[in-house]
């Protein structure tokens, strides 16, 4: 189960690099850089967790801020602040707001993320877990380790971040070029069919005697994990 983020950014730069590197970690986004239209859209869609811009053109992030908090149905929805404010007393203010975290332009990345995964994991202890399974199979991030009908597996590197890849969003389809930038990155000299390489060595590992194949092969399409 992936949890569902709302980015309320105007800048468009930053609200471009917010989405793609978060629906790269597997998180659902859904976006708006207009205020009024972004507490509307928070208000019907109830995400799990949002980033708000503290300067908008419209309605400010404050603004915004507060009516959420003074809605019963929407108020326990954690916010986390992005502003180019950095003053002590602009910090204290989003928080006295009700915003739950606060985080000061231009920000890290890495340190964003932790503190989404830190303030969901806190919120919604269901969505961000130590542990994703799908059937009779188990990922544990702690250990590193999996387990197929309770017998532990051993992947290489690249099979173990595959299948912690597809195990976020089962049953979805990836292409070859989609695997790649996910699970390989910025390693421009890894050819296409490399993925089909390591796909057919998780495929073997995982497919223990007396359980179903879980990977799929999408003909034209890609993969997916799936019965």
């Amino acid at each position: 189960m992936s949890a569902h983020i709302f980015v309320v950014e105007d800048e468009k730069p930053i609200l471009s690099l917010l989405t793609y590197n978060l629906q790269k970690e597997g998180y659902k986004v859904s976006s708006s850089s207009n205020g009024e239209e972004a507490l509307s859209s928070i208000k019907e869609k109830k995400p799990d967790l949002v980033l708000l811009d503290w300067m908008l053109p419209d309605l400010s992030g404050i603004k915004i801020c507060q009516y959420l908090k003074q809605d019963e149905k929407v108020k326990n929805i954690p916010i986390i602040m992005l502003t180019a404010k950095g003053e002590e007393e602009d910090k204290v203010k989003g928080l006295n707001t009700g915003a739950e975290d606060y985080m000061t332009k231009p920000f890290s990345f890495p340190e964003l993320l932790a503190r989404i995964k830190s303030l969901l994991k806190r919120v919604k202890p269901n969505i961000v877990s130590e542990e994703a399974t799908y059937l009779d199979l188990k990922i544990d991030r702690e250990s590193m380790k999996v387990f197929r009908k309770e017998k532990e597996i051993t992947l290489g590197p690249k099979e173990y971040k595959l299948l912690d890849f597809l195990i976020k969003q089962p049953k979805r389809v990836y292409s070859r070029e989609q695997l790649l930038e996910h699970v390989w990155g910025d390693d421009i000299n890894v050819e296409s069919r490399t993925v089909d390489v390591h796909i057919t060595r998780l495929r073997q590992s995982i497919n223990i005697e007396g359980a179903k194949p879980l990977i799929r092969t999408v003909r034209s399409a890609g993969y997916s994990l799936e019965n």
